[in-house]
C-alpha cells in the first residue's frame, strides 16, 4: 500500500490540474455567452425588414451567430398598436438580454413597458417627441438607439426639379404615428417656400390608402416614412401612374418599389449602425443612458426611370448627373 501513495498524490495533482483548465476554459467561454435578443417591428415593409437585417449583420459581424451563440425572438405588430404593447409585455417579463423596437410605435410600447434592460430603437424620427429619451445626446434612462428623421426639405424639392410647373403637392400620413406628423409639419415649411399649396390625407389603417391616393387633386404626391401608408405603397404608386403625377418618397426602398425619386436613408445601414450599439452594449458593457441618439450622417439622391416612364415625368439631365443612383 506504500508503494502506491506516490501514484496516487500524483493522480490526484494531475486531477486537480485538469480541473483548474476545465475551469478556465468556462471562463473563457463565458467572455463570449450566450446572448438572447427580442425584436419587436411595427410592421412588414422593405424599409424596416431591411433595418432588422443590417441590426443583425452587426450582431453577426460581432461574432454572435444564430444558432451558436445568439437566439433571436422576432416578433410582428402587423401594424396594430394593441399587439405591439402586447409584444412589449411579453418582452418585459422575459430573459433576454436586449430588445430592438423598430418604428415609432414600437419603441414606445417596449419604453413604456421594459425597464430593467437594455432597449434600443430605430427607425424612429424624433425620439425626443416620441418620449423615448430624456434628450438625444443624454437619453438619460434604459432607451437609445438611431433615428431615421429625413431630409425632409431636400425632398419637397424634388417636386419642383422634377415638375418645374407643380402648384400643389399631395401628403398622405397616418393619423396615429407622431414620426409621420413630425415630418408633415417639415413638408409645409418646405412646401411653403418652395411655392407649393398642400393637401392632406390621413389614414388610419392601410387599407385606407388606396382611396385617399386616388382622391388626391394636385400635381404630385409625397409619402414621408409613415409605416401604414409605405405599406401600401403600391396603391400610391398605381394613383400616381394614373394621374400622371411625380411621387416622392421618404426613403431609397420606395423608390425601388416604384415611387420615381427620395433624397433619403439607406434603411438597412441605418439598422447596422443600431446593431453596432447592441455590440457595445452586449460586449463592453456600455449604458444606453450615456449613448447618444445617433443619426445617419449620408443621404442619397436616387431616381427610378422607369417609375418616371409611367408616371409621364422627363427626369432633366442635371438630376440623372448627380443622382447617386438611377435605376433603369
Amino acid at each position: 500500500m506504500k508503494r502506491l501513495l506516490p501514484i496516487t498524490a500524483a493522480a490526484t495533482a494531475a486531477a486537480l490540474l485538469l480541473t483548474g483548465c476545465g475551469s478556465g476554459g468556462d471562463e473563457k467561454s463565458d467572455e463570449k455567452k450566450d446572448v438572447t435578443v427580442g425584436i419587436s417591428q411595427f410592421v412588414e415593409h422593405p424599409s424596416l425588414d431591411a433595418a432588422r437585417e443590417g441590426f443583425v449583420q452587426a450582431l453577426n459581424d460581432a461574432g454572435y451567430k444564430e444558432g451558436e451563440n445568439l437566439t433571436l425572438d422576432v416578433q410582428n405588430a402587423s401594424g396594430d398598436q394593441a399587439t405591439a404593447t402586447n409584444i412589449a409585455s411579453n418582452f418585459a417579463s422575459s430573459k433576454d438580454d436586449l430588445i430592438l423596437g423598430i418604428a415609432t410605435p414600437s419603441a414606445q410600447s417596449l419604453a413604456q413597458a421594459v425597464t430593467d434592460k437594455p432597449v434600443l430603437f430605430t427607425a424612429v424620427t424624433d425620439p425626443v417627441d416620441a418620449g423615448l429619451v430624456d434628450s438625444a445626446e443624454k437619453p438619460g434612462g434604459n432607451v437609445t438607439g438611431t433615428t431615421d428623421m429625413n431630409p425632409v426639405a431636400d425632398q419637397i424639392k424634388l417636386v419642383k426639379e422634377l415638375k418645374p410647373s407643380a402648384k400643389s403637392v399631395g401628403i398622405i400620413y397616418s393619423s396615429g404615428e407622431t414620426n409621420s406628423q413630425i415630418q408633415v409639419d417639415e413638408a409645409k415649411k418646405a412646401a411653403e417656400s418652395e411655392g407649393l399649396k398642400v393637401e392632406e390625407k390621413t389614414v388610419t389603417t392601410t387599407a385606407e390608402v388606396a382611396q385617399a391616393a386616388e382622391s388626391f387633386d394636385t400635381d404630385a404626391i409625397y409619402v414621408p416614412t409613415d409605416n401604414k401608408v409605405v405599406a401600401g405603397l403600391e396603391a400610391v404608386i398605381s394613383a400616381a401612374e394614373s394621374k400622371k403625377i411625380p411621387l416622392i418618397a421618404g426613403e431609397g426602398d420606395s423608390v425601388e418599389r416604384g415611387a420615381l425619386a427620395t433624397q433619403g436613408l439607406n434603411y438597412k445601414d441605418l439598422g447596422k449602425q443600431t446593431g453596432e450599439m447592441a455590440v457595445r452594449i452586449l460586449k463592453d458593457g456600455a449604458k444606453p443612458a450615456d449613448m447618444a441618439v445617433e443619426s445617419q450622417k449620408d443621404t442619397k439622391l436616387i431616381i427610378n426611370a422607369k417609375a418616371a416612364k409611367a408616371m409621364g415625368v422627363e427626369i432633366p439631365q442635371s438630376l440623372r448627373d448627380k443622382a447617386d443612383q438611377v435605376i433603369e
